[in-house]
C-alpha cells in the first residue's frame, strides 16, 4: 500500500483536529464543545452534502449507472446485517448481535463526508448521486436488525410498534434533512447552488474540522468501553469494514463506477452508524447493551476508516482499476 496516501490523509487539518480531540481526553484537558453545537454541526454537514448532491444529481441525470448503484446500495444495507449477525452470534446473544449487525449495515455520514473531502483534496471527481445512496443505506439496516431479533429470539415474538419503528428508521432527523436537502438541490439546481455556495461550500471545511474535533473527544471517552467488548468485537470492528469495502469495490467494478464514486461506495459499505441506528436500537431493542454497539462503531471503526480505511480503499481501487 502507498504510505503517502495515509500520510496525506492524516495531515489533513480535520483529521489532525480529530487527533487533537483524543489527546485532550488522554491528557485530561477540560476542552469540550458545548452540547448543542455538535448537533448543529451535524445538521449543517448533512444539509451541505445533501444540497450539493442534489445539484450534482440534476446535472448528471438518472442513468443506468445511477439506478444500479442505488439498488446495490440498498442490497448491501440489507445483506451486511444478515451475514454480520451470524458471525456475531458465535460469541453474543441475539439482542447484542442484531443491534451490532444493524449498526454495521447502516452508514456513517461523517465518514462519507470525510472521504468526499479527501477526494476533493486529491482533485478526484465524484458524482452527486452518491448522496442518494447515502440516504438510502441508513434505514434498511434498522428494519433488518429488528426482523433478526423477532425471528431468532427464543422467548417468543416481541411486541413491537412497527409504526414507531418505521418512523424512527425513515423520518429520523438525519435521514429527513439529508433527503430534503437533496430534493431542494434537485429543484433549485445551479441557481440554488450559486445562492447558497458561500454557506454550503465556504464554511464546509471549518465546520467539518470542528465536528471531527468533537468526535475525537467522544471517541476517546468511549475507548474505556472497549474493555467490555473483548478481542472478538475489536477484531470484528476492524476486519468487517475491510470485508465490506472489498465487496463494495467488486460491485463498483461490476457496475463500472469511476474512481471517486467507487471510493465513496466502498466507504458507505465499510462504515458503521453511531447516531441513527443506536438511537433506534435503544428504543426498540432495550435488551441490547449500548456500550457494545456504540463503542465498536465510534471508538474503533470510525477512527479506523477516517485514518487508515479511506486511503486503504483508494489503494485497492487503484489496483483494481489499473
Amino acid at each position: 500500500m502507498d504510505a503517502n496516501l495515509i500520510v496525506f490523509n492524516i495531515l489533513n487539518p480535520p483529521i489532525l483536529f480529530f487527533f487533537l480531540g483524543m489527546i485532550a481526553v488522554f491528557v485530561k484537558s477540560d476542552l469540550e464543545i458545548p452540547a448543542p453545537i455538535p448537533k448543529l454541526f451535524s445538521l449543517y454537514l448533512l444539509l451541505a452534502i445533501g444540497f450539493k448532491g442534489g445539484v450534482e444529481l440534476i446535472k448528471s441525470g438518472i442513468t443506468q449507472e445511477v439506478v444500479l448503484t442505488l439498488l446495490a446500495a440498498m442490497l448491501m444495507a440489507c445483506f451486511v446485517p444478515v451475514y454480520s449477525f451470524f458471525i456475531l452470534r458465535l460469541k453474543l446473544d441475539t439482542y447484542d448481535a442484531a443491534a451490532i449487525a444493524a449498526t454495521y449495515g447502516s452508514i456513517s455520514a461523517v465518514t462519507f463526508i470525510t472521504a468526499s473531502a479527501f477526494l476533493s483534496e486529491l482533485g478526484i471527481d465524484y458524482d452527486g448521486y452518491m448522496v442518494a445512496a447515502l440516504a438510502l443505506m441508513e434505514s434498511p439496516a434498522i428494519i433488518v436488525g429488528l426482523l433478526l431479533v423477532n425471528i431468532f429470539t427464543t422467548d417468543g415474538k416481541r411486541d413491537l410498534s412497527w409504526t414507531e419503528v418505521l418512523q424512527e428508521a425513515f423520518l429520523n432527523s438525519s435521514v429527513f434533512l439529508l433527503v430534503g436537502s437533496l430534493l431542494i438541490g434537485v429543484l433549485t439546481g445551479e441557481h440554488g447552488w450559486q445562492v447558497l455556495e458561500p454557506f454550503t461550500q465556504g464554511l464546509f471545511y471549518g465546520v467539518l474540522t470542528f465536528f471531527l474535533l468533537d468526535m475525537g473527544i467522544i471517541a476517546a471517552k468511549r475507548i474505556k468501553d472497549l474493555q467490555k467488548t473483548g478481542f472478538f468485537l475489536i477484531s470484528f470492528a476492524i476486519l468487517i469494514p475491510i470485508v465490506n469495502a472489498g465487496l463494495g469495490l467488486l460491485i463498483a467494478k461490476f457496475i463500472g463506477m469511476h474512481q471517486g464514486d467507487s471510493l465513496l461506495f466502498a466507504v458507505l459499505c465499510a462504515s458503521a452508524s453511531y447516531i441513527a441506528v443506536p438511537a433506534a436500537m435503544r428504543m426498540t431493542v432495550p435488551e441490547a447493551n449500548p456500550s457494545l454497539y456504540v463503542s465498536t462503531a465510534l471508538a474503533v471503526t470510525f477512527p479506523f476508516n477516517i485514518i487508515v480505511g479511506i486511503p486503504l480503499y483508494l489503494y485497492g481501487i487503484n489496483l483494481f482499476w489499473r
